[in-house]
């Protein structure tokens, strides 16, 4: 196992990959997901900034959510700013659209900002230069290319020179109106359903949710116009935020996400795209961005065990 992990790590550097490539990924296709993961180092692994991580806190658990201030620098700092003055506790979830988004803000729109922006510059994309982008192997239909910057599932045109999060299951975006420059991070919204690709560089995307989508993606319906809940008997209360820099370290998730920039994950997209797990009759042969898997742990400190989360 060790020697096709080695593989996949020079492979990855790889312009155009040769012949040797192709074996190189069938060894791997030849592997499933948990053997992948059971071979990984600690150095495969990495914890979230606690400076961009934040833990919001609903009547049936927590929910942890990892900011991305390569993609998004002034929303980010705007949605910290929102966080530490308290904007969000007591506020509504107002909307789950089935198949689609949940969604959480001021259905008022009178909650005072504090020192926050109600709305900033769009930041739709960015300059590609000083990203680290690992690319997949297969084509995708929205994007030349797409891949993963730090974890985060990502776009890139090298045309252009510009590089985008994408709309993803659990990923975190700044609600707008018409205007692009609408919107702040006062309304935040997270994908709860099958990837709507077409909000790509239409929408600002801030950040993902890394622990406890369950939690919100198992709300009720809102039957309302666009899944917006019709009376507020049928809202679920936000009880707080928080900035996991901010809190207690005895009351932190000790949470580890496995890196993407490494070889333990392109063994683990090989594995994906040819599954051989004894369910698989017939392997796919590839795999689009919002279906590579993004492993998540608990480390148990106290316990010193590490429990894998539940995935697919």
């Amino acid at each position: 196992m060790v020697s096709i992990v080695a593989a996949c790590a020079s492979a990855a550097v790889s312009p155009d990959p040769p012949h040797t490539l192709v074996k190189t990924r069938a060894a791997a296709s030849r592997l499933t997901m948990d053997q992948v993961l059971a071979a990984s180092k600690p150095e495969d692994w990495r914890a979230p900034d606690p400076e961009n991580t934040l833990y919001l806190d609903v009547p049936a658990g927590l929910v942890v959510i990892e900011l991305a201030p390569q993609f998004a620098p002034r929303h980010t700092a705007n949605i910290r700013t929102l966080v530490r003055e308290h904007y969000f506790d007591g506020l509504p979830i107002v909307r789950a659209q089935d198949n689609y988004v949940v969604q959480w803000g001021d259905p008022e729109g009178k909650k005072p900002l504090g020192t926050a922006a109600r709305t900033l510059a769009p930041e739709f994309d960015r300059e590609l230069a000083g990203l680290a982008f690992h690319a997949l192997p297969d084509p995708d239909t929205y994007a030349p290319e797409t891949g993963f910057v730090d974890g985060f599932p990502a776009a890139r045109d090298r045309s252009s020179g510009k590089a985008w999060p994408v709309h993803c299951y659990a990923m975190l975006g700044a609600g707008r109106d018409v205007a692009a420059d609408s919107g702040g991070g006062a309304e935040l919204y997270v994908v709860s359903g099958h990837a709507p690709r077409h909000l790509d560089r239409n929408v600002t995307l801030a950040g993902r949710v890394i622990f406890g989508m369950d939690l919100l993606s198992a709300l009720p319906r809102g039957h309302g116009p666009m899944g917006f809940y019709e009376s507020p008997e049928q809202r679920t209360i936000i009880t707080r935020v928080r900035i996991a820099a901010d809190v207690p370290a005895a009351e932190h998730v000790e949470l580890e996400l496995l890196r993407t920039d490494t070889a333990t994950f392109d063994a683990l997209v090989e594995a994906r795209r040819n599954r051989r797990d004894d369910w698989f009759k017939l392997p796919a042969g590839r795999i689009e961005v919002c279906n590579v898997p993004l492993p998540v742990r608990v480390r148990q400190v106290e316990l010193g065990r590490i429990d894998a989360l539940p995935r697919q």
